[in-house]
């Protein structure tokens, strides 16, 4: 599933994107995270210029995705992404929406008597994986507000502006004007509509209301005469206007760079793969706590714990000695996590030393 987030600067040259938290149009670029059904991110994709998730989905999203993770399992039993079994009161039945489709309406009850339902077009699978499918679909909207609090995705890696390519395609200002316009006149006129289906006589009118009437009538018939044939015009104006031109034709006042890309595309591919070990590591703690949704916490907790390193030559060793942590079931974590780490032999980058996890104080 593909999310967008923009990054935002004070950059006046960067084209606006409307950032949905904030309900503002900010200048920035968009990013593209497509993750799993847990939530872990496969890879993003950053768009200077953006035509349009549906146009990305098309050209980067779904080929991508159909050349490195093709054909997926479908799960058989309801568990839940993260590996979680639950038993859920599940119903279905079919619904029509308002233009005619029939979709496949899935409704989950829980013990509050709360109900939480969702659409789908896939009429054959069965109920299980649909509703394994309506859970994970929160977890991309958890994954980017966690990001956006401990890994900063939404704020600049560095200042500074480079140049697009000349030949990048961008919208035609002057069609988007147009288009705006058009959208303005659209507006006006069925207002101007409903304004002239409303009026009427009342039941027993005075000769006043019987003079004033038709005067009405005909100004909101000319009001309506005109608005559609400034809407005829704007339609065929902008059909005749290109919608898309090179960069290197607007002109230099509307031309725009975008953010400089090197050091933001490293760091885009950091923060990716140390969410996916963090991911890693909480899954194992979470083996030995008492409530799972602690381990997120007390992995942070963990990352900021100070180590001792002590190396051995002659056992060819690397010992990573943690400090104790305030809570004893948060040592108690610790240990298994250290115990599950060491199991790996994991041989220290650049070195022959294997690791040695372990935690200071007694057990």
């Amino acid at each position: 599933m593909a999310t967008s987030g923009v990054y935002h600067g004070k950059l006046a040259a960067l084209p606006r994107r409307y950032v949905a938290r904030q309900k503002l149009c900010l200048r920035g670029t968009t990013d593209y995270w497509i993750n799993a059904l847990d939530g872990r991110p496969f890879f993003l994709v950053s768009r200077p210029v953006d035509p349009g998730l549906i146009e990305v989905l098309r050209t980067d999203l779904v080929p991508r995705l159909l050349a490195d993770a093709p054909g997926q399992p479908t799960p058989a039993e309801l568990i839940l992404a993260n590996g979680e079994k639950v038993t859920l009161a599940l119903a279905e039945r079919g619904t029509r929406l308002s233009h005619g489709l029939w979709v496949r309406e899935i409704r989950e009850r829980e013990a509050s008597g709360h109900q939480v339902s969702v659409l789908s077009t896939d009429y054959r699978s069965d109920l299980p994986p649909q509703a394994v499918r309506m859970f994970a679909r929160w977890t991309q909207e958890n994954f980017l507000k966690y990001l956006r609090e401990h890994y900063a995705i939404d704020r600049l890696v560095e200042h500074g502006t480079e140049p697009l390519p000349a030949t990048t395609t961008v919208v035609n200002p002057a069609w988007r004007q147009l288009d705006r316009q058009i959208r303005r006149e659209q507006a006006l006129l069925q207002r101007d509509q409903a304004a002239f289906g409303a009026l009427s006589l009342s039941a027993l009118p005075e000769p006043p209301e019987l003079e004033a009437w038709p005067q009405q009538k005909a100004r909101l018939h000319q009001a309506l005469s005109t608005r559609a044939t400034r809407l005829t015009e704007g339609k065929a104006k902008r059909k005749e206007t290109p919608r898309h031109v090179a960069l290197q034709d607007l002109p230099a006042e509307e031309q725009f760079p975008r953010l400089r890309a090197g050091r933001k595309h490293f760091v885009d591919t950091i923060k990716p793969i140390a969410y996916r070990a963090e991911t890693a590591l909480v899954g194992t703690v979470r083996e030995a706590l008492a409530r799972p949704d602690d381990g997120r916490a007390l992995v942070r907790e963990l990352m900021r714990t100070p180590a001792d390193l002590h190396p051995d030559l002659a056992a060819k060793t690397l010992t990573v000695r943690l400090h104790p942590l305030p809570s004893r079931l948060q040592d108690a974590a610790v240990r298994h996590l250290a115990e599950e780490l060491t199991a790996t032999e994991t041989v220290f980058p650049g070195t022959d030393l294997r690791l040695v996890f372990s935690l200071n104080g007694p057990s």
